[in-house]
């Protein structure tokens, strides 16, 4: 099995630095952009069935590298981005911060201080329900010898790796986050998982 994991496109709140988690909302112009390139990339692949989070952005990004080929096409809920709870929509930007929790940028700079925003989700909780798609996903017979794509986001996706690679929550982020629309390699052959490539980027 080999499995393409791709971070969505750019949207308005990637660009405005605010917290966006499980807000729906689309790719900006850009985001297209680089969804497409990032297509014509991949057109040689052949996708024997996609899994997206269910948020549009990611859906969004999907169906454009995706293209007119033809492939069985799945949302689920497991790969959708972290819950910032009560503090989406806020921006975590050097300019015009304005989350509650000064100490907030743990998410990013140090994972194991961060404190859960109000009616959000812990690295742990992403980390459990992305591990169980995986599982699922790789467990399956079905796609053993299938190429599979994963869209979903820059979160998520670490989380996804989090659980590929055993990485523990302070080395969460690894080498950051990933750009958007950048494509990670997994190969999956006799239960083990081994990733190929991480963050290309075609742009």
């Amino acid at each position: 099995m080999i499995i393409y994991l791709i971070r969505h496109g750019e949207t308005a709140l990637n660009k405005q630095r605010r917290l966006q988690g499980q807000t729906d909302i689309p790719l900006n112009e850009y985001g297209r952009h680089l969804a497409e390139i990032t297509g014509q990339a991949l057109a040689e692949v052949r996708f024997d069935a996609v899994f997206s989070s269910p948020l549009n952005r990611a859906v969004e990004t999907a169906k454009i590298i995706v293209g007119n080929r033809t492939c069985r096409f799945y949302t689920d809920s497991r790969i959708q981005e972290i819950s910032f709870g009560e503090y989406e929509g806020l921006c975590f930007g050097t300019e015009g911060f304005n989350i509650p929790d000064q100490d907030f940028l743990h998410f990013f700079n140090a994972p194991e201080l961060y404190t859960t925003p109000p009616k959000g989700e812990s690295f742990r909780d992403i980390i459990a329900r992305t591990g169980a798609f995986w599982r699922e996903l790789t467990g399956n017979p079905e796609y053993e010898d299938k190429t599979i794509l994963v869209s979903t986001h820059g979160c998520a996706l670490k989380a996804l790796l989090a659980n590929i690679c055993g990485t523990e929550i302070k080395d969460f982020w690894g080498t950051g986050v990933h750009r958007n629309c950048a494509v990670t390699i997994v190969k999956v052959q006799d239960g083990k998982a081994e990733v190929v490539e991480e963050g290309k980027i075609f742009y």
